[in-house]
């Protein structure tokens, strides 16, 4: 569980690791009448049988949680919201069409041009560390064979939150963490969801990456976050 491991290193308690449809072993979705309240279904399903009281999400994670906690504010007693990326506003920018061509990629089986294309967007200060550089060969041969292109192309045109003024009814402390300079995870939409829900805290990371430059910082955050009583 490469993406979301590293954050939870410091969580006191049991940890539960998902990955949601078209990751890993999830079920691979088939055609486009679904979105993110229904990854939020899939979360809520997971975290009832599991007896989760705490949740932290990455990207399309956080996404998933911002959907779920818009219909179902109490259900979490605190929450890290990790890259926020899309909120209540579809995105039509050369970030999310660098997606499209991931997907693309992705389904040619084109594990080098994957590896050169997820590098490429990690923050310019860190592309040429060997643990980044080996971080993206891993991570495109887990993507290559797996059902994420068919995510990636639906979830394009989907936002989490179409009225984000329910996010005002969620009672507990939420952690939101950006980094400033990604394009795909702007730190524009890390602020509008922390302004948008009454208990929020907001930490933004420079641009050498939350969990490249600035690892051990986020562990520390998260710990204390998610272990506080």
């Amino acid at each position: 569980m490469a993406t979301t491991r590293p954050y939870a290193g410091k969580v006191a308690g049991t940890r539960t690791f998902v990955h949601q449809r078209g990751h890993g072993r999830s079920h691979r979705p088939s055609g486009t009448g679904w979105g993110y309240a229904d990854l939020a279904a899939d979360l809520w399903a997971v975290a009832g049988a599991v007896g989760a009281d705490r949740a932290l999400g990455v990207s399309m994670g956080a996404g998933a949680l911002l959907a779920g906690l818009a219909e179902d504010p109490d259900r979490f007693d605190r929450v890290v919201l990790v890259l926020p990326a899309v909120l209540d506003r579809v995105r039509d920018d050369a970030a999310t069409a660098r997606l499209g061509h991931l997907a693309d990629l992705v389904d040619a089986g084109h594990v080098d041009a994957v590896a050169a294309h997820l590098l490429a967007d990690q923050p310019a200060p860190v592309r040429t560390d060997p643990a980044v550089v080996r971080w993206s060969r891993d991570r495109a041969e887990e993507l290559v064979g797996s059902g994420v292109p068919a995510v990636l192309r639906v979830l394009v045109d989907r936002v989490p939150v179409p009225d984000p003024a329910l996010l005002g009814r969620v009672p507990c402390p939420v952690l939101v963490l950006g980094q400033e300079g990604d394009a795909l995870h702007p730190a524009s939409v890390a602020r509008q969801v922390a302004a948008l829900l009454p208990r929020s805290v907001l930490h933004l990371s420079g641009p050498g990456g939350i969990m490249w430059e600035h690892r051990g910082r986020t562990r520390d955050l998260v710990g204390e976050f998610l272990s506080a009583t």
